[in-house]
Parts: structure tokens; C-alpha cells; sequence
């Protein structure tokens, strides 16, 4: 899977040119975060870490991951609106996971109180790596589907300009054309924009819920613009500011400031850390308001890691989606090995395996953002500790994805240049907006190319590991 540039990566000299070209161009885009150092504050900023080079990507597994997205998101929302299998599928992890359970607490509860909300609004991430298979040919694998949060919409739709220019200084203009435009930060905002516009109050704003430390607000921003350019108000909030700020009416309008708030797109929240009293109560106002939820707690429910286990067993997906088999055909080959930890013959029978052979698998939490799974000998020192326990409920074992690495430079901020053995990870955005029974909206609404260096297990561009990058179809 070798991308046409293994001669250029031999020329020191004009990859040192072609680094220079690179950061400068990427600043230029727009391609920014906020420093470490002053996380809050847009007086000093850099360029968020990129691939100097556009990496290799087998356009059919490419187009099949376009192909399977409207399926996914068709899933995730029938499985938002399935009580019954959402209860089934966490009970176990509910018990051992405080996390999972206190989202889970408020979603009975909305139940409880009937929902006021009856617009819905998804956008998800579906991210995938190649796996090669044992005669090399490689095969799409799902890694994880993001229901909150999905990130980096707004930088990738800035980062191939960038990988343009580079390739043009570096004589390979051609190459350059083939490079395929990628915008799903206008994706994204035409989803808030239909969700916005069903709620039916042109007055509304639309309320990002954004985290207490901002260092992707250039991410959030390009999202935001296409609002704007739409005449759409955007106002940017925290957990703290809807504890003390946010209020229901009689008909559960959400107000905040005085404004009515049409829809909440969540950017916080999606993991422990997130929450602490207070916040937790600001949450079921939300929930609990008639404001479009993306995501609304079911949703968020959805994206499980003991969900996406709970859906490789046999008929699982022909269940959920009733009479579209072709659908749950695409789905499931996408689907690496997943194997349940339940109490029983059969989750003894998977401890014993992965202790026995930790390198086969990857042993992943309940958790959304990076940097949270064990692998190694890691993996097999956790499984020891609580193979007995009813705690290895809260997470599930995956089959470890085995990609072709290829070589090439990661650039980041006061980092030396120096070439690198790398894996990418490929992540689809899907966008959907259901009114009541009807779907009006289904669509994949752009890419995601990440690239990191092999030592690095686990970890995105937010956790500092990978690094943004664009596909080269081969």
C-alpha cells in the first residue's frame, strides 16, 4: 500500500524545504490549537500536529466506509429509541461503572417524565483501521463508532490545501489534484442548521456546551462560522453556566441568559472527568428540556463500548434493523472479533484467552476520547486482578487490528524532524435529523485521516498521539 513518495522521503534536503512550506501553510488554513501552556486564551497560538506528507488509503476499503455510514447512523438511532435493548445490554456494566450508570440514571429518568424533545439530531464518528489479513490483503475494520463529541470536522476540512501545497513544492502537482475535497464542518453544520430550523423558533440559538479548557476551539469555530454564515446565533456555554444560568418554562423550553435555546451540541461530557455534582444536574436539565439534544443520553448510551460488543453477536443487527439485511450485511463486515467479560462460562472462557495470549487483543473501558485502552502485557496484569470480580463488566475485549505501517513525518510544535514508522486511523462523520417517526436527513458527511507512530498504541490528536492527515486513495 505504498504511496508515490518513497523517493522523496530519501531527499533530506527537500524535505526540510517541504517541512518549512508545510508549517507555514497550515497556519495560513487555519489549522490551529491553542498552546498547553495558555489554554483559554487565542493571543498565542500553533499549528495543530499534521502528517507532512497525505497518507496511503485503499480507495475500495475508502469507499466502503463511505458506503456503510447511513447504515450506521440508521443503527445508532434505532438502538437510541430501543428501551428495552439498551437495558438488556448495560445491565451488567451499570453495576460496576458509575460512570456509565449516572448517564444511564438520567435516561430512565427523561423516560419517567415522557420526552419533550421530538426532533433528534446525530452526528457520529465511525473510525476504522486496515486490518491486513493473513495473506496481506487488507480488510476495513471498525475500531469504535463516537456518538459525542466526534471531533476534528473543522480542522481536516482545512488540511488537505495544505498536503496540496506540500505535494506541488515537492514536484508532484499531479498527485496533488487527485487529492479529494473534504468538508465535513459544513456537513456537520447542515445537520444543526435542519435540527434548528424543525424546532421552529427562528429566535433560538444554538448552544455549543463546550469544556472548561478550550485548546480546539479553532476546531469548534469553523462548525460555528457555517452557522453564522447562516444566520443561525451561536452561543458557547459550560456545565457551570447552565447550573446557574439555565431554565425551563412551562412547556420545558430551555432558556439561557434569557434565550431560548433550540439546540444543544454537546462538545464536553463524554467522559468521568466531565462531571462532578453540579455539572450532573445541569445535565438533566438538558436532557429533560424540549432543546435538540446532539446527542440526546440515549444516543450517547448508544455509543458504548458494551453496545458495540453486545451487536456482533449473531442476529443482533437483523434485530435492530428489521428488514433491511443488506444494511446489517455492510455493517457487519466492518466488525472486528468482540468478545463479551460477562460473569459465566463464557466471559471465563475469554479472560483465560487473552491472559494466555495478551498481544492478540486490546482491552478497552467504557470511555470516549482516547488513551484508554490496555494492550500487552498491561491487558494481562488488569485481566488477573479482576477476572474474579464482577468489575471486568465495565470493559470489553477486542481482537487486535494488525495495519501496514508506512513511513513518514509527523509535524509537531518544537519537535525535531525525523521520519517515523506510522498507522492511520480512518474516521467517517455521519449526520442524521429524525422528526418524530420520520428521518429527514441521512448522510456521510466527510473524513478523517489520523496518523501516529507504531510505538503508540491508543490515543487521538486531542490526546496528543496521532496527528490530522489526508487519505491518498491507491
Amino acid at each position: 500500500m505504498a504511496a508515490p513518495w518513497e523517493d522523496v522521503l530519501r531527499d533530506t534536503a527537500a524535505i526540510r524545504e517541504a517541512a518549512l512550506v508545510a508549517v507555514d501553510a497550515a497556519l495560513l488554513a487555519g489549522v490551529l490549537m491553542r498552546t498547553e501552556g495558555r489554554p483559554n486564551a487565542s493571543e498565542v497560538v500553533n499549528y495543530a500536529p499534521f502528517t507532512l506528507l497525505p497518507s496511503a488509503v485503499p480507495r475500495a476499503l475508502f469507499e466502503q466506509a463511505y458506503a456503510v455510514q447511513q447504515d450506521f447512523n440508521l443503527l445508532v438511532d434505532a438502538i437510541s429509541q430501543n428501551k428495552e435493548f439498551l437495558e438488556h445490554t448495560l445491565a451488567s456494566t451499570i453495576k460496576v461503572d458509575d460512570f456509565t450508570a449516572q448517564l444511564f440514571r438520567i435516561y430512565m429518568q427523561v423516560l419517567e417524565e415522557g420526552l419533550a424533545q421530538s426532533v433528534f439530531l446525530g452526528i457520529n464518528r465511525s473510525d476504522y483501521m486496515f486490518d491486513r489479513g493473513v495473506d496481506g490483503t487488507p480488510a476495513l475494520k471498525q475500531i469504535e463508532i463516537n456518538t459525542i463529541a466526534a471531533s476534528f470536522a473543522g480542522l481536516t476540512s482545512r488540511t488537505v490545501a495544505v498536503h496540496g501545497q506540500v505535494l506541488k513544492v515537492l514536484g508532484k502537482s499531479e498527485e496533488a489534484s487527485r487529492l479529494l475535497p473534504n468538508n465535513p464542518s459544513k456537513g456537520l453544520a447542515l445537520g444543526i442548521a435542519k435540527a434548528w430550523e424543525l424546532y421552529g423558533s427562528p429566535s433560538a440559538v444554538v448552544m455549543f456546551l463546550v469544556e472548561e479548557v478550550q485548546r480546539n476551539i479553532f476546531d469548534q469555530r469553523c462548525v460555528e462560522n457555517e452557522l453564522w454564515n447562516r444566520n443561525i446565533r451561536v452561543i458557547r456555554k459550560r456545565f457551570r453556566d447552565v447550573f446557574e444560568k439555565g431554565s425551563l418554562d412551562d412547556a420545558r423550553r430551555l432558556y439561557m441568559d434569557g434565550q431560548e435555546v433550540a439546540v444543544v451540541y454537546y462538545r464536553e461530557g463524554y467522559v468521568p472527568q466531565n462531571y462532578d455534582q453540579q455539572n450532573w444536574e445541569a445535565r438533566l436539565l438538558l436532557e429533560r428540556s424540549r432543546a435538540v439534544k446532539c446527542p440526546d443520553i440515549a444516543t450517547q448510551l448508544a455509543g458504548t463500548k458494551k453496545v458495540q460488543q453486545e451487536l456482533s453477536r449473531p442476529g443482533m443487527l437483523e434485530k435492530l434493523l428489521p428488514g433491511r439485511t443488506e444494511a446489517a450485511a455492510r455493517i457487519r463486515a466492518t466488525f472486528a472479533g468482540l468478545y463479551s467479560l460477562d460473569t459465566g462460562e463464557e466471559g471465563d472462557k475469554t479472560v483465560a484467552a487473552a491472559i494466555a495470549d495478551p498481544d492478540r487483543f486490546v482491552l478497552k473501558p467504557q470511555r470516549e476520547g482516547g488513551g484508554n485502552n490496555l494492550y500487552g502485557e498491561e491487558l494481562r496484569q488488569v485481566l488477573e486482578k479482576i477476572r474474579d470480580s464482577p468489575e471486568r463488566t465495565s470493559y470489553i475485549l477486542m481482537d487486535k487490528i494488525k495495519p501496514q505501517p508506512a513511513m513518514n513525518y509527523l509535524l509537531r510544535a518544537h519537535s525535531p524532524l525525523e521520519v517515523s514508522e506510522c498507522i492511520s486511523e480512518l474516521g467517517i462523520f455521519g449526520v442524521y435529523v429524525r422528526r418524530g417517526k420520520e428521518m429527514v436527513m441521512n448522510k456521510a458527511a466527510g473524513h478523517l485521516l489520523r496518523t501516529k507512530a507504531i510505538e503508540h498504541a491508543d490515543g487521538g490528536v486531542a490526546a496528543g498521539v496521532a496527528v490530522l492527515d489526508t487519505p491518498y486513495l491507491v
